[in-house]
């Protein structure tokens, strides 16, 4: 082994990347929940966030349940914001690296060996393509973006949009990231198919392509 260079660095980062559809929801997935994910949960007003967010505490507790032999209500899991200390940060698990994203119809966790971010966005007609565009693309892809108009504009734009925001996860750097420069160097990124109605992309801290299993969470949340 070369001196000074870990094993996970020379080789590829391995993903799980788990989705579930807004109506796998069930109100008995409550009962796994730790204290401060029910008060999360009961802060949402609408029916569908709450719906997001308990999918996404119930898939990210009953992988890592499976995985490290433990009740998925035994999975412990840290959301302490790393500014302020309180518990609305990313979330964390001993042992793994996780991203959790959710829009329109989809959920999704991505689980890894690697930092890793996953965006799903579901395509809005109406956005405001040109004026997001102008603080949030390269010159490379906003003029690519220029020959397209209509609904593949807005598909275009929210498949740049995600890739971005993925790599943001990833690197932990959030909105307050460059969102108009290039990806940075060790980082992989890819599109992930979901449909014609969103986009999904998944960012991996790694120097090669990350070796990738989506997997639908259908029968793990049955």
């Amino acid at each position: 082994m070369t001196a000074g260079i870990s094993p996970n660095a020379l080789r590829p980062a391995g993903v799980e990347v788990w989705w579930a559809r807004l109506g796998a929801a069930r109100d008995a997935f409550v009962e796994d929940l730790d204290p401060v994910e029910r008060g999360r949960l009961a802060a949402y007003l609408r029916d569908e966030d709450k719906a997001r967010f308990l999918l996404g505490v119930t898939i990210t507790r009953r992988v890592l349940g499976a995985r490290f032999s433990l009740l998925p209500a035994r999975v412990g899991l840290d959301r302490t914001c790393s500014e302020c200390g309180k518990p609305h940060g990313k979330v964390r698990a001993d042992g793994v690296e996780l991203s959790v994203t959710h829009s329109g119809e989809f959920v999704g966790v991505a689980f890894s060996d690697r930092p890793v971010g996953l965006d799903v966005e579901k395509v809005d007609p109406g956005i405001d393509v040109d004026g997001v565009a102008r603080v949030a693309l390269t010159v490379e892809e906003a003029r690519e973006l220029e020959r397209h108009d209509g609904i593949a504009k807005a598909r275009v734009f929210t498949a740049y949009w995600t890739r971005k925001e993925a790599v943001l996860k990833a690197t932990g750097e959030g909105l307050r990231g460059e969102l108009r420069g290039p990806v940075p160097a060790g980082i992989q990124v890819q599109e992930l198919e979901v449909g014609a109605d969103h986009r999904a992309a998944l960012a991996v801290v790694s120097g090669e392509l990350p070796v990738v299993r989506v997997e639908d969470a259908t029968h793990l949340l049955s």
